[in-house]
């Protein structure tokens, strides 16, 4: 059954909204971690044809799509802005879908697309510029084409889903963790369709064409032919502890992502978490899987797969949209009046904590250093762990990252006369600058985003450190009168 006309109006007017959540007071937002900086940078090589770090994090296809626009602009702004409206794209393809096999109505669909668009993590990671919006949108159509997989067993509903899994893996790694779903999925389902006429090497061939393909631009740009999935079993198996101490990838913790939505996330989660759990006693191998079972199959290997690994709210982005969505199909039994009060009454929290948890950590000082720093004829300048001053000092400048006071002293015997102390270190947990911290400063700010609890669990997958743990660094750093200090020798 096509998307009908009369749900297009509502979908669109919601999508509307959630972009203007979006958007809200991000161009006075700065990048907000290394990673999104790095990504701009590296953007900005592939435009300029330096492949060296194509693969970064094993995402190549998310710098070859934004090339293009570094060709017009380097304003890291207009690549932000992008960003989160892909991130809006890709939650409007799962309510469509959702809407449309759920047979929603379109005052419905609205408010299911206001329910999950108003999620504080979703809101949150759709401000920043790295992989995770298109990584929403391949999985929303990943979601999508397997449905109907499950539900035509055909060669064609069988190629799509193969298609949305290899765009996923041009763009975030984790796309490998649902091979394990998806295997589970496909022997529930116990039609052999993958196994039939030679299905299986098809689908092989279209998940390794990409490797081939990318692999063969990158050994043309004089990589090693082996790097893309090199990164995967870097990220595995770390040669060595990073910066911050951590270098296991296992760590088992059943409670952190439930102690995140208790705490951060609308208490309507639950319902969405929480109430398919009775449709498990209605399951039986080879009939067909109901919507809101395939969805809460997806939401719950993903919880316990990932309080296997290490930890951090991303970990279960493609899971909050589900929930939400989940509680919406669970609410389906009250009266209209009552499915309006309390879906609105749950988007209106959801606002309010996106005032207190994003917006009131937004505006940035980093501007503010920039120009200090023009003034003052500082040229190339040290930073503690974080580049965020990077996108806002000239092209001829640069921000060179320390992770220890060695590192620092050997560029100021190399001539660079200012550091920036930038309590991105505390975030990071590279405690390792104790003799730089008790210098005098010159000049300090706030910066208010390097003190959100957000971004400091969001940052608890570098530093291994558990949901309390990370919080109470949080709390600590919030003492803190001034997160930028310019230190001048």
């Amino acid at each position: 059954m096509p998307f009908s006309r009369p749900q297009l109006p509502w979908l669109l007017a919601a999508l509307l909204l959630v972009a203007l959540v979006r958007l809200y007071g991000l161009a006075d937002a700065a990048l907000p971690d290394y990673d999104s900086v790095r990504n701009w940078q590296i953007v900005q090589e592939v435009a300029h044809g330096q492949l060296l770090h194509l693969f970064h994090h094993g995402s190549p296809l998310f710098s070859l799509l934004y090339a293009p626009v570094a060709w017009l602009t380097t304003d890291y702004r207009v690549f932000q802005h992008l960003n989160a409206l892909v991130a809006v794209a890709a939650l409007g393809l799962l309510a469509s879908f959702i809407a449309r096999e759920a047979r929603l109505a379109g005052w419905q669909t609205a408010l299911l697309t206001l329910l999950m668009g108003t999620s504080l993590f979703l809101t949150f990671s759709g401000r920043d510029f790295t992989m995770s919006s298109w990584s929403l949108l391949c999985f929303a159509g990943l979601l999508r084409a397997y449905y109907f997989r499950l539900q035509h067993a055909t060669a064609t509903t069988l190629y799509r889903a193969a298609g949305w899994l290899m765009v996923g893996l041009c763009f975030n790694y984790k796309f490998l963790l649902t091979l394990p779903i998806l295997s589970v999925l496909e022997w529930w389902q116990a039609d052999n369709l993958l196994w039939r006429n030679g299905h299986w090497w098809r689908v092989a061939a279209l998940l390794l064409a990409p490797y081939l393909v990318l692999g063969g631009v990158g050994v043309l740009a004089g990589l090693p032919w082996y790097i893309w999935p090199a990164i995967y079993y870097k990220v595995a198996f770390p040669e060595a502890a990073n910066a911050a101490g951590r270098a296991a990838t296992i760590r088992p913790d059943g409670l952190y992502y439930l102690r995140y939505l208790w705490d951060f996330e609308s208490g309507i989660v639950w319902l969405g978490l929480l109430g398919p759990l009775l449709g498990l006693l209605r399951l039986r191998r080879g009939a067909a899987l109901p919507l809101e079972m395939y969805l809460a199959v997806w939401g719950w290997c993903l919880l316990a797969g990932m309080s296997l690994l290490i930890k951090a709210p991303r970990g279960l982005l493609w899971a909050y949209g589900i929930w939400y969505a989940l509680a919406m199909l669970q609410l389906r039994q009250l009266p209209k009046v009552g499915i309006v009060v309390v879906v609105l009454g749950a988007v209106g929290l959801n606002v309010r904590r996106i005032q207190q948890e994003i917006y009131a950590y937004s505006p940035t000082s980093y501007p503010a250093v920039a120009a200090w720093l023009q003034h003052h004829k500082a040229g190339p300048v040290i930073s503690t762990v974080g580049i965020g001053l990077a996108p806002f000092r000239s092209a001829s400048d640069s921000v060179r990252a320390v992770f220890s006071d060695q590192q620092a002293a050997f560029l100021r015997r190399r001539g660079h006369r200012y550091l920036l102390l930038d309590n991105y270190w505390r975030v990071t947990n590279v405690a390792a600058f104790d003799s730089l911290r008790r210098l005098p400063s010159v000049a300090a700010w706030p910066e208010p985003l390097l003190t959100s609890p957000l971004l400091f669990l969001e940052h608890s997958e570098f530093t291994g450190l558990s949901y309390e743990q990370t919080l109470a660094r949080q709390r600590a750093a919030h003492l803190d009168s001034a997160q930028l200090r310019i230190i001048r020798w």
